[in-house]
C-alpha cells in the first residue's frame, strides 16, 4: 500500500469516528428521534452495510459461507450494544467534544488497565500519563466545565468500557470485518427490544432517521471497513496514537456545525486526557 493511500484511508477513518458523535448529537439535538430508536436504526444499517461490505469481499457465489464465518457471537455483540445504547442516552445531553473525550478516554483506559491487570509493566513516564489521563476524566465531569450531567457522563463511560472490552475480544478473531458484520447483525434484535422497553417514548423524526442511517451505514460500517483495511499497514504504536486525533475533530466539528462552545477549563482536561494517554502509548515498548 503506498503511504498515499495509508493517509487517505486513515484519514478517512478517523473522519468517520469522529462523524459518529457529530452524527448522533446533532440527531438527538436538533430532531425529534429519540435515543432508542437512533441506536436502532444506527445498528440495523451498520449490519446491513456491513453485510454487503462481506458480500462483495466474499463475491457473490459464497455469500452463505461467508456469512456463517461472519457469524461473531453474543457476548462481543452485547459490549457492542451497550456501547451504542449508551453512546447514543448519552448524547442527549452532552456536546460532541465532551462525549468524544469521555468516550476516547475510557476505552483506552480499560484497554490499557487490562494490560496491567494481565502483567504488563509501566514504566514511571507511563503511570504519570495513565493518572494525568484518569484525572482530566474526572475533571471533565465537575460542573463548569462541559458540565454533562452524572447519568450522562456515567453512560458515556460504560459506552467506552464496553467498546474497550469489545475490541479486546476482536484481537486475534479472523477477518475483523466479517466477524464485526456478524456482531452488528447479533446486536440488531438487541436494539428492537430497547426500542420496544422505550415504546412509550418512541418518536420518530425523518431528519433523525436519516442521520442515524449516516452513523450506522457510513461512519460505522464503511468507517470501521476503512480502518481495518489500513490497520495491517500501521504499528500498534501509531494506530493508538492517531486515534488521539478523533476528539479533536470531534471537537472542531461541534463548533463548526453544531455551534458548541469550547471553554478553557475544558481545553484543560481535553490536554490532560490527550496528553496522558499518549505518554502511556508513545513509552510503551
Amino acid at each position: 500500500m503506498s503511504q498515499l493511500r495509508l493517509v487517505i484511508l486513515v484519514s478517512l477513518a478517523m473522519l468517520a469516528f469522529a462523524g459518529n458523535s457529530l452524527l448522533c448529537r446533532i440527531a438527538l439535538k436538533h430532531t425529534s428521534i429519540d435515543a432508542a430508536s437512533f441506536t436502532t436504526m444506527r445498528m440495523l444499517s451498520g449490519a446491513c452495510m456491513l453485510w454487503l461490505v462481506v458480500r462483495l469481499k466474499s463475491g457473490t457465489g459464497s455469500t452463505a459461507r461467508a456469512g456463517e464465518r461472519s457469524g461473531g457471537n453474543w457476548l462481543s455483540a452485547c459490549a457492542l450494544f451497550v456501547y451504542a445504547a449508551g453512546f447514543s442516552f448519552a448524547y442527549v445531553s452532552m456536546s460532541a467534544a465532551t462525549g468524544a473525550l469521555l468516550l476516547f478516554g475510557s476505552v483506552q483506559a480499560t484497554m490499557i488497565g487490562y494490560g496491567v491487570f494481565k502483567g504488563e509493566r509501566m514504566h514511571k513516564l507511563q503511570l504519570v500519563g495513565f493518572a494525568l489521563a484518569l484525572a482530566g476524566l474526572v475533571a471533565l465531569m465537575l460542573p463548569g466545565l462541559a458540565a454533562p450531567t452524572l447519568l450522562s457522563s456515567l453512560s458515556m463511560l460504560s459506552a467506552g468500557v464496553a467498546w474497550g472490552i469489545y475490541s479486546l475480544r476482536g484481537k486475534g478473531v479472523g477477518d475483523p470485518t466479517q466477524v464485526t458484520a456478524g456482531n452488528f447483525m447479533h446486536a440488531v434484535p438487541m436494539a428492537l427490544v430497547l426500542s420496544l422497553l422505550m415504546f412509550k417514548h418512541q418518536s420518530l423524526d425523518g431528519s433523525g432517521l436519516g442521520l442515524a442511517v449516516l452513523s450506522g451505514a457510513l461512519a460505522s460500517g464503511l468507517g470501521y471497513a476503512i480502518w481495518y483495511r489500513a490497520l495491517p499497514a500501521i504499528k500498534a504504536t501509531h494506530a493508538a496514537t492517531v486515534q488521539l486525533s478523533v476528539p479533536v475533530i470531534a471537537a472542531l466539528g461541534g463548533v463548526v456545525f453544531i455551534g458548541e462552545a469550547v471553554t478553557v477549563p475544558m481545553l484543560l482536561a481535553s490536554s490532560a486526557i490527550l496528553g496522558g494517554i499518549a505518554l502511556v502509548i508513545l513509552e510503551k515498548k
